[in-house]
């Protein structure tokens, strides 16, 4: 196994990346302690309005939403930045007793945010445990993070979805 702590799971939208970081959570919750976020579809009616967060202890915002008024967009989607950077500061990413660090996702829309960039290369240069989904494809600072020597990445796909959940869970505890 090599050495790296920072792990990244990538693939297509609906290829099943938050639902394996919920399960690695569920594995893991009783013996790691660990913080972060998931990001959840808002949607109605089978229709996807937009993206809200969920803090791995059970606080909610908005990231982004069709009908917000702010500037900020990522295609049809409105961001609210200072929403999102307001609950990214509640998170205790560097608190001493956190040994395992959750981010889904590192993508287009949390990359908006000066902080959000900020605490991704903090968490990249630090000695805690990083399990974050990204994006395919995106902006050069993701590009910049998948080619990192830092980071080991996982292409998740309906073929290698049982596995990877394995050998992830098994190096995560090999390193918590």
């Amino acid at each position: 196994m090599t050495s790296s702590t920072k792990f990244l799971i990538t693939g297509l939208p609906g290829s099943g990346k938050t639902t394996l970081v919920e399960k690695i959570i569920a594995e893991l919750r009783s013996e790691v302690t660990m913080n972060g976020f998931i990001t959840r579809e808002i949607r109605l009616e089978g229709r996807r309005l937009g993206f809200e967060l969920r803090s791995l202890d059970g606080r909610v915002a908005i990231l982004s939403h069709v009908d917000l008024k702010t500037p900020y967009r990522v295609g049809k989607y409105r961001v609210d930045l200072a929403g999102f950077d307001n609950f990214l500061a509640s998170i205790k990413f560097f608190a001493p007793e956190v040994r395992l660090v959750v981010v889904d996702e590192i993508g287009k829309m949390e990359c908006l945010s000066d902080r959000f960039r900020e605490i991704i290369r903090q968490l990249l240069s630090g000695p805690v445990v990083l399990l974050a989904t990204i994006a395919l494809q995106g902006t050069p600072f993701m590009e910049k993070i998948k080619t990192s020597p830092m980071v080991q990445v996982f292409e998740i796909s309906p073929g290698n979805r049982e596995d990877l959940g394995r050998e992830l869970l098994a190096r995560i505890r090999a390193k918590v």
